[in-house]
């Protein structure tokens, strides 16, 4: 009975030796990781993702945002806006020409002087011809020039008038007065009031004799037209009112003169029946 008390007791005191030793071990690993740090964060406060965390496998990693650089206008015009920069053939068109025009009343007071035009006073292009002459030569068929003029003179032609889209027999003579007029498609006046009053002389005598602005006519339908403006006046010929208009384009552009409200409306209304007009050009105008 002795021996079998001695042995329960040797028993029980390696049970309690292998308990402290256990807690013992238990004890300085949670001390440990209390002063590492080592809490666990809360389920509801994840980590932030770093940039160059590593894609988990078989996910498909994002490139990096790229710098898109702003998205510049195309060159050529939507085909639904109606308008056209240049025609087919690359020529500029009078439509787009006459939307960039500036936008004025006139003020048909202003004190004026045709006299300040110098028509035919002056031979822009030193040809020894007055510009009358040079247009007649330039917008008649079938012509006949006077012995004696060197080439300037016209004496006879044929005229097919683009305003009323007549034909009309030219002879120079008494007779011949007023039946072919040279026509100032953006009249002097006109171009007086939209901002030729501001010219130095040089700009005033070459507007009054430049031969983008002048077209041989019928007299009667010159004096019909008058100072009226595109809002105004058109030729009765729907033939010639897109070049007509394009024309009186390219002469305000060329000069910075302005036009009123209804004007460029009319404008754009008759161009945008042929939105693909060429606006005239100094070349294109020229005269022999």
């Amino acid at each position: 009975m002795r021996g079998q008390t001695g042995r329960q007791r040797r028993l029980l005191v390696c049970a309690l030796v292998a308990f402290a030793v256990v807690m013992a071990l238990l004890t300085a690993w949670l001390v440990g990781r209390v002063l590492a740090g080592g809490a666990e964060p809360a389920p509801s406060d994840p980590p932030a993702a770093s940039a160059t965390t590593a894609p988990s496998p078989g996910a498909t990693a994002s490139p990096p945002a790229a710098v898109v650089p702003p998205q510049q206008p195309s060159s050529s015009p939507s085909p639904s806006s109606g308008t056209s920069r240049e025609s087919d053939d690359g020529v500029r068109t009078a439509l787009e020409a006459a939307v960039g025009l500036q936008v004025a009343e006139h003020d048909w007071t202003l004190e004026y002087d045709r006299e300040v035009f110098a028509y035919r006073a002056v031979d822009l292009d030193r040809n020894g011809c007055d510009v009358r002459n040079d247009v007649l030569r330039r917008d008649l068929d079938g012509i006949a020039i006077r012995p004696g003029t060197q080439g300037c003179v016209v004496e006879s032609g044929r005229l097919h008038d683009p305003y009323s889209g007549s034909l009309i027999e030219f002879l120079r003579g008494d007779n011949s007065v007023g039946v072919v007029e040279i026509d100032h498609v953006v009249s002097l006046h006109n171009a007086w009031v939209t901002g030729a009053q501001d010219w130095d002389v040089v700009t005033l005598q070459t507007f009054g004799n430049d031969p983008l602005n002048l077209l041989a006519v019928s007299g009667p339908m010159n004096r019909g037209k008058g100072s009226a403006d595109a809002a105004e006046w058109l030729p009765p010929s729907a033939e010639y009112q897109c070049e007509f208009v394009a024309r009186q384009v390219a002469v305000k552009e060329e000069y910075g003169l302005a036009v009123t409200a209804g004007e460029l409306d009319a404008m754009v209304t008759v161009l945008s029946g042929c939105p693909a007009e060429p606006l005239p050009t100094a070349a294109s105008t020229a005269t022999p």
